[in-house]
């Protein structure tokens, strides 16, 4: 099997006369993490759209494992084993943690709406839930309530949530965001350690986060890709710290 997990040929979006995504080649390749980034509104995440399938392409073709997806609905895609976490935290807050988790077990198994079944049938997914939140590192908050967290754990949560979906490809979006120091540190080695064996495609605006984890980064300015490679070469290219910086003196540091 080819080492391209996902491909994008010549993707483009138009709202109206105004291009949000234009003829963007995008490969990411398996067992990698690859963030798109940019300024704001440099259509990162309408990118992430059209590849679950929220926005219909204009024109273009996507293709997962070799397959062209680009007609598929968003069902058909999480089912493929694409699977996407949300800027905003995803999670039932009146739950407890271990709840959330089975919760994206469930789904995996195709029981995902059968809420009523007693809590009886549903303890066989209590182990590999305990598993899935010891690998986020919150397993002495299973029974914890959800509200109570602090936020950098809810997204610790949204992640472990995730993967209870066993993804074949994850998609994070903005997975920082909002965060403190601290916080910001903790998510981005968490990210790194949950993607052994996985792949990840990640909307990120903090460079320090990027530079860390990410192995390959495609810049994105008004729809279109303006360059794309590690962050060593990419954080050196003049276009790109024009396009974040409004200069071209010094390094890339930071997104506005």
């Amino acid at each position: 099997m080819s080492d391209v997990i996902l491909e994008t040929r010549q993707l483009t979006k138009e709202f109206k006369g105004f291009t949000a995504v234009s003829k963007v080649d995008l490969s990411v390749v398996r067992g990698s993490i690859h963030a798109l980034i940019g300024p704001n509104g440099a259509g990162k995440t309408t990118c992430f759209n059209l590849l679950t399938k929220f926005l219909e392409p204009t024109s273009g073709t996507i293709l997962f494992n070799g397959h062209d997806i680009t007609g598929e609905r968003p069902a058909q895609i999480a089912r493929r084993g694409i699977i996407r976490s949300f800027q905003i935290s995803a999670v039932f807050p009146h739950l407890t943690l271990l709840e959330n988790v089975r919760l994206g077990l469930q789904r995996a198994l195709g029981t995902s709406y059968h809420f009523w079944k007693s809590e009886k049938t549903l303890k066989p997914l209590d182990a590999r839930a305990r598993e899935l939140l010891a690998e986020v590192g919150l397993a002495h908050e299973a029974d914890e309530l959800t509200v109570n967290l602090p936020y950098g754990h809810k997204r610790a949560l949204e992640i472990a949530t995730t993967l209870a979906m066993d993804p074949e490809l994850m998609l994070l979006d903005e997975p920082t965001q909002g965060m403190g120091h601290e916080d910001v540190h903790r998510v981005a080695e968490l990210i790194k350690r949950v993607s052994a064996g996985r792949t990840i495609l990640m909307v990120e605006h903090n460079m320090s986060v990027v530079s860390t984890i990410a192995d390959t980064i495609t810049v994105l300015q008004r729809g279109a890709v303006l360059a794309e490679g590690p962050y060593a070469e990419v954080s050196k290219n003049p276009q790109v710290m024009e396009a974040y910086m409004g200069t071209t003196d010094g390094q890339l540091q930071g997104a506005h």
